[in-house]
């Protein structure tokens, strides 16, 4: 039934051979990713493929809407590994225009699981609501939310224990907050990177300020 996904792989990886005959040699001997990348499960967000890197480059969590929940296990998990076992130095957080996700929160109607893990996104929402109002475009609501769910990602691993511990012992984690134009193939830096707890809060909070004011001047 999948035949065609299997071949595909095998004429991948026979392309990969006569590239570099000992590329998969080198992969096997382990991993040493320079960046996390904690991204949207949506299939038209291909980390490695956005940034042109190849397998071994870019650890990767991918979940709906790129969410950090504090409560969130499996993202805590990735951090701790990814920082403390692979001593990865980049924290990526990267949204897209275009989220469903974040298009789910905004109006509402979902139910189950999907409704339980978007809650804070709700809450972002309704925070956000009067500067969300100004907008009377919906397409450009979204696109103000995809940006503010960033920022606010980057502030929850920012305070995560992986990310505070690492930072204690003084060891390098930049954490950053992206955002991925799907229209154009394009990412672009929402200028929130953070370097260390004394200044996460005040860098986030000033990124947030600085969305919303260029949102206002129609930048």
């Amino acid at each position: 039934m999948l035949d065609h996904l299997l071949e595909s792989n095998r004429q991948w990886a026979a392309e990969v051979v006569d590239e570099d005959p000992e590329f998969f040699q080198r992969q096997a001997l382990g991993q040493q990713p320079q960046y996390l990348w904690m991204g949207c499960s949506d299939s038209r967000v291909a980390s490695n493929q956005l940034l042109g890197l190849s397998p071994g480059d870019l650890f990767v969590h991918r979940n709906i809407a790129n969410l950090v929940d504090p409560t969130d296990l499996s993202s805590l998990a990735v951090l701790q590994f990814a920082i403390g076992v692979l001593h990865v130095e980049h924290v990526i957080v990267c949204g897209h225009y275009g989220c469903g996700g974040v298009h789910a929160a905004m109006e509402g109607g979902t139910s189950g699981p999907i409704d339980d893990w978007l809650a804070p996104l709700r809450k972002l929402s309704n925070d956000y609501r009067n500067e969300l109002d100004r907008y009377s475009a919906e397409v450009d609501q979204l696109e103000l939310l995809c940006e503010l769910n960033v920022l606010h990602q980057v502030n929850n691993i920012a305070g995560s224990f992986p990310v505070q511990e690492a930072w204690a012992h003084g060891q390098k984690v930049h954490v950053h907050g992206w955002v991925y134009d799907i229209g154009c193939g394009r990412i672009f830096d929402l200028d929130s990177t953070t370097t260390g707890s004394s200044n996460a809060v005040d860098t986030v909070e000033t990124a947030v300020a600085r969305r919303v004011a260029r949102r206002r001047n129609g930048r």
